[in-house]
């Protein structure tokens, strides 16, 4: 026996089949549901919009545009528009492509399935905008040292806003940049100032203003600016030669570095007046014979239409016989007034730079170094005169060694004759005596 309602039903059965049909309401729905993804494009790019579904009761796909028009049904393409093309078109899957995107084509695309009821499913294509080559403006002719240089950076056309980053060098300046609006409606003008306090190390220097956007991925725009900075002459003072010596030829060279290049020279010497015999001549002092009383320090100063800079020189002539004093030493002083700028441009030979950095050195050092020097060369004179000497004293007793005195007999009796003729006779009488002559080697 069952149990029935009032009106002849069996209430749990009935309910159990109602919630099967929704159940399976839910697994038809999740089963013709359109699958699609957001994308992004570059503009002047190509993109792809895919719809899938998990099956299909014969029903179609259709793609339709942010105006609702539709684009493709399927395999017939709706919309007149060389730009899209039909990549893939299946029972459950409908893919097309847009080339050529511009700013316009931006919005949401929707993916429909006309299945009882439709299903449609949404996706968004955003376009970026490529900014343009940024431009610099702002510099007009060289600035001079100490002044304050205003530059600025524009860039149209982006989306979203470009950024803008100023470098001078290698080394990244702070820049203030604010946005505006272009009159499409949809892209950005971004514009970046900078200022900077000019130093003569700016110099030929390039500064740079480059844009970064997600458009530009591997892409670099930049824009370089090179600047010019006017400042006075900084001094260096190079000898030729180095080692000055009494009776010789000797050279002082003025170098100066300076924008514009120093258009004069002036030589003076410390506390008196140049030399006679010392020729100026632009940057050059010339010395055709040097002379202790050309001891002293020199100055050379450089001009521009900037201002002017100097450097000193202290010269110590050494005596001829300083010929064989120790190289280490350096009779010279260089002092600048101005380091050379640490730039590209010009920098001081190096012989100047040795001039400047090991070219100090005390005269009374020097002196004393002599006097050590010629000791050593007595002793070694002495040295060689022993060795002479020695040498002599062994030859001579070699020599005595070999000489001999040799004694005969044949005047023998001679010594007692009164006279002469006896001598003689007794000599012959003797020499009938002896048989043999005998020879003594002492």
């Amino acid at each position: 026996m069952s149990w029935r309602d009032e009106d002849g039903l069996h209430p749990v059965t009935d309910i159990s089949f109602f919630f099967l049909g929704q159940l399976n309401s839910v697994t038809n729905n999740e089963t013709f549901q359109p699958v699609t993804s957001d994308e992004i494009v570059v503009a002047g790019g190509t993109v792809t919009l895919t719809c899938r579904v998990a099956r299909n009761d014969n029903s179609s796909l259709q793609w339709s545009n942010p105006t609702q028009q539709t684009l493709y049904f399927g395999e017939k393409k709706a919309l007149r528009d060389h730009r899209i093309q039909l990549v893939e078109s299946t029972p459950t899957e409908l893919t097309i492509s847009i080339s050529s995107v511009h700013l316009g084509d931006e919005g949401e695309y929707t993916c429909s399935i006309f299945t009882m009821p439709v299903h449609t499913a949404k996706a968004t294509v955003t376009v970026l905008g490529v900014p343009q080559n940024p431009l610099i403006s702002g510099y007009h002719s060289p600035v001079k040292e100490g002044e304050v240089l205003h530059l600025t950076c524009l860039t149209h056309g982006s989306k979203p806003a470009a950024r803008l980053r100023w470098f001078k060098g290698l080394e990244e300046l702070q820049g203030k940049s604010h946005t505006e609006q272009d009159s499409n409606g949809r892209t950005f003008t971004v514009i970046s100032n900078v200022e900077l306090n000019v130093t003569q190390a700016d110099d030929n220097v390039d500064i740079t203003c480059s844009v970064d956007h997600p458009s530009l991925q591997q892409a670099e725009k930049t824009s370089k600016q090179n600047i010019r900075v006017q400042y006075k002459p900084s001094v260096t003072i190079e000898p030729e030669p180095t080692m000055p010596r009494e009776g010789e030829k000797f050279y002082l060279r003025c170098h100066g570095y300076g924008n514009p290049e120093p258009s004069k020279f002036e030589w003076s010497k410390q506390d008196s007046v140049l030399p006679v015999l010392a020729k100026a001549d632009d940057n050059f002092l010339r010395f055709e014979a040097l002379n202790k009383s050309d001891n002293g320090v020199y100055v050379c100063k450089a001009s521009n239409s900037m201002g002017s800079g100097s450097a000193e020189h202290k010269l110590y002539v050494q005596d001829v016989h300083a010929a064989l004093s120790r190289p280490s030493l350096f009779p010279f002083t260089s002092v600048n007034s101005a380091l050379p700028p640490a730039r590209e441009s010009p920098s001081p030979t190096a012989s100047s730079a040795r001039s400047n950095t090991i070219g100090r050195a005390d005269p009374s050092a020097i002196l004393a170094s002599s006097s050590i020097d010629h000791a050593v060369i007595g002793g070694v004179v002495a040295v060689i005169v022993f060795i002479l000497l020695c040498l002599l004293i062994v030859l001579g007793r070699y020599l005595i060694r070999h000489k001999g005195t040799y004694l005969t007999h044949e005047a023998k009796g001679s010594d007692d004759a009164a006279d002469a003729d006896t001598a003689i006779i007794n000599a012959e009488g003797g020499q009938a005596g002896v048989e043999d002559k005998k020879e003594y080697f002492i």
